[in-house]
């Protein structure tokens, strides 16, 4: 990209700088940003906290990469992050560059950095706040990035950069993650997912009771009874809200919809569908990715068959169906729940369960295509669970989504299964083990379900439709209740 396209993108896309220079109301530029006025026509209020730190402590040198799906809000949380810097009376808007790098090469960003530094040089020498949106994809970034912060005065400003997707000759831990790339306190590779069940029920209104979280490791114990107690009285409520979560998913827009509407919107299903034609199957008949999901779906509580599932698509052979499951899992639709030993770790050579990252992304197959079958009701609740357990892990310890090394579950001598076997985290007093959890969609008859709970692990949380039952070592929660008490 030649200098002056890359001074004009930058012109255009920070218009606080035209504000602060003419000494006029710096916020003024967010009643024209079609991003921030996009969002009012699906507003429920939600406003994730994953940058609140850059815009409340935004002179540290730090580098966050911000990564999750699209359609999840990224965007969007990079405006609200701008407009809160705007706020500030000790930061010039002029300090603040932000750049959406689309059809940007890695060579352009030593560019940007110059020209964005001297388009702003009447606040010399103060640090810059660069928010990159959308610049993972671009091959080479990291060590673009990593020159700037080691030979420039890019090195001493606060940088985030944030993708949907990750170009695979990038190498982020390499490059970006080790050595001073910031504070040592700070978080540098963050995830923004859709909604959480939490998320959602605050947001909509529902009228259940929402406890605070409770360590992976306390699901047994003394808040998590209480907050039991409690939900026994809202069974029918929570029943209902966690029904309507598994319909809806947590992308924002389609939280609104289906809180408006009753349903998400076909428009918003084939934008979904296709952002993960293009990121998973994109030179393939534009129906491929939604025969893919609707399979993944189906078979999503058993440990993969490749093959089966290659044949069953019409595949050459499994090594074309490991590229796209590699594709979907790298632009976050969807996680590995490996099997794993009684220690937490990995047994290799084992088949892999794949859950997808969000309700609705199971439902795009039968809502893309006629003729294909519906997600159903236990699939979807043990896939839910299984991505909020995820989610508390990657919160105790980050770095562990990105590592596939979240949940896993469990198999016994006798070819039993538990969904979400312990895996170790870290605590101030050491590591600990996290509690087992079953996700069996049932109103009667836990406990024969629940015994391998309890024979290889003593204890454990069956979670149920709508059982409330704390009086064996392994407990019966409502599946809802065990979601809001992960997070």
């Amino acid at each position: 990209m030649r200098d002056d396209q890359i001074r004009s993108r930058l012109v255009l896309t920070n218009p606080w700088w035209r504000f602060a220079t003419s000494g006029g109301d710096a916020t003024a530029w967010e009643a024209a940003d079609q991003t921030l006025q996009s969002r009012k026509e699906f507003d429920l209020g939600y406003r994730p906290s994953t940058l609140a730190d850059v815009a409340s402590d935004p002179v540290d040198d730090k580098l966050v990469i911000l990564r999750g799906p699209r359609r999840v809000g990224k965007s969007v949380l990079i405006k609200d992050t701008i407009a809160a810097l705007c706020r500030r009376s000790d930061v010039d808007p002029r300090q603040i560059v932000y750049l959406t790098a689309e059809s940007m090469r890695a060579g352009d960003l030593n560019r940007v950095a110059t020209i964005g530094r001297e388009l702003t040089r009447s606040v010399e020498p103060a640090r810059r706040i660069w928010l990159l949106d959308d610049v993972t994809s671009i091959s080479g970034w990291t060590e673009a990035i990593k020159f700037l912060r080691g030979e420039t005065p890019f090195g001493g400003d606060t940088v985030v950069c944030t993708g949907s997707s990750w170009d695979g000759s990038s190498e982020a831990e390499r490059d970006l993650l080790t050595g001073r790339a910031g504070t040592a306190s700070t978080r540098r590779v963050r995830l923004l997912l859709p909604m959480s069940f939490r998320d959602v029920a605050t947001s909509t209104k529902r009228p259940i009771p929402l406890p605070k979280a409770v360590p992976l490791w306390e699901l047994q114990g003394d808040r998590a009874k209480e907050a039991a107690v409690e939900a026994e009285l809202y069974a029918d409520e929570l029943d209902l809200a966690w029904q309507s979560y598994l319909d809806s998913g947590g992308f924002p827009r389609a939280v609104a919809e289906h809180a408006s509407d009753g349903r998400v919107s076909d428009s918003f299903v084939q934008d979904l569908g296709a952002w993960l034609h293009r990121e998973v199957d994109k030179d393939d008949a534009p129906d491929s990715t939604a025969l893919l999901l609707a399979e993944l779906s189906r078979r999503s509580t058993s440990p993969l068959n490749r093959r089966d599932i290659a044949e069953e698509l019409g595949y050459p052979n499994s090594q074309t169906l490991n590229v796209r499951l590699n594709r979907l899992v790298n632009s976050f639709g969807a996680i590995w729940c490996r099997q794993i030993d009684d220690t937490g770790r990995h047994i290799k050579g084992t088949q892999p369960k794949l859950y997808l990252v969000d309700p609705l992304v199971a439902h795009l197959g039968h809502r893309s295509r006629a003729g294909l079958a519906t997600a159903e009701t236990p699939t979807l609740n043990e896939n839910a669970l299984g991505v909020a357990l995820a989610r508390a892990v990657e919160e105790v310890q980050p770095g562990r989504w990105m590592a596939q090394d979240t949940i896993g579950y469990f198999r016994t001598a006798k070819g039993n299964e538990i969904d979400f076997s312990p895996v170790r985290v870290p605590t101030a007093s050491g590591d600990r083990f996290t509690t087992p959890v079953e996700g069996k969609w049932v109103a009667t008859g836990w406990r024969k379900g629940a015994l391998t709970m309890e024979n290889k692990f003593g204890r454990g949380v069956f979670a149920t439709r709508s059982i409330v039952d704390t009086s064996h070592p392994a407990w019966a929660l409502p599946a809802g209740l065990v979601a809001l008490l992960l997070g």
